[in-house]
């Protein structure tokens, strides 16, 4: 089994075990103010990560719940950066809007990336330098020429009260662009670019299992990403902008008009 397949199948069997226990009632805990955690959390990635340790023993993980895992005498070059539920507080409520992200970076560069939605049985799959598919067939980035003609889509950070710009550069956009969505999931938001149903996507206070698939399911697909600088992306470091390449420069020069401002306590987590 290639290290693709591996991490498609991973997230399919955690995306049922995710449809299985929804619309159930479960516990639920809060890791901030508005920060949920739920039982189902905890189960798909304790499902992801025996997996990862049955098939890939001595690679290190970095999953949301449980931090990073590095085994002392493994070969710390491969990285697999997972998300068991990328949009908690929609699953939490019974919006259909979720998502199983799985990343596998090896020696600092993502080179998989699988993006999973249960509710829609649609697979998002990259392989560094074979392009992006979803369920199998090859996708790629729009072809909007102008923001005015683009539908894009945002999140906000928990703490996005204290952060100075997100309600101006939301404005902004929300008056330059055909529409603006905000879904709750980063991780479909960013598959929807790479296929095209979005033409952009901007967001700050993000994780790296949150992006990790994400980008390189844009980048195989012909899409731009990078931060709003223009600078070249790192998913360990926020803020984000991902497009179809052709928007990127008119969306870049209307967020860099309010820089944002970066808290320095760690960010929290996205739902």
């Amino acid at each position: 089994m290639t290290m693709l397949n591996f991490a498609i199948e991973t997230a399919v069997e955690a995306g049922k075990l995710l449809l299985d226990k929804a619309g159930r009632k479960l516990d639920v805990s809060k890791k901030g103010d508005i920060n949920l955690v739920t039982e189902a959390d905890i189960a798909s990635e304790k499902l992801i990560i025996e997996r990862i340790k049955s098939y890939y023993p001595k690679h290190t993980i970095l999953a949301e719940e449980s931090g990073e895992s590095a085994i002392s005498d493994g070969d710390k070059l491969w990285k697999w950066i997972i998300d068991p539920l990328d949009g908690t507080t929609n699953f939490a409520h019974g919006y259909p809007c979720f998502a199983v992200t799985i990343a596998l970076e090896y020696n600092g560069e993502i080179v998989i990336g699988v993006t999973y939605d249960p509710t829609r049985d649609e697979i998002f799959a990259a392989e560094k330098g074979s392009g992006a598919t979803l369920n199998g067939k090859r996708i790629s980035v729009s072809s909007t020429e102008k923001l005015a003609d683009a539908l894009i889509v945002t999140g906000f950070p928990y703490d996005f009260v204290k952060r100075d710009g997100i309600v101006e550069n939301l404005l902004k956009l929300l008056f330059k662009a055909r529409g603006v969505r905000r879904d709750g999931s980063a991780a479909i938001d960013m598959a929807y670019v790479a296929c095209g149903r979005f033409d952009g996507f901007w967001e700050e206070g993000l994780n790296p299992w949150d992006v990790a698939a994400g980008f390189l399911l844009i980048k195989e697909a012909g899409g731009r990403v990078t931060h709003y600088d223009g600078s070249p992306f790192s998913i360990y470091k926020s803020p984000i902008l991902a497009t179809n390449g052709i928007i990127h420069e008119e969306m870049m020069q209307i967020l860099n008009e309010s820089k944002p401002q970066i808290p320095k306590s760690k960010a929290e987590t996205r739902i």
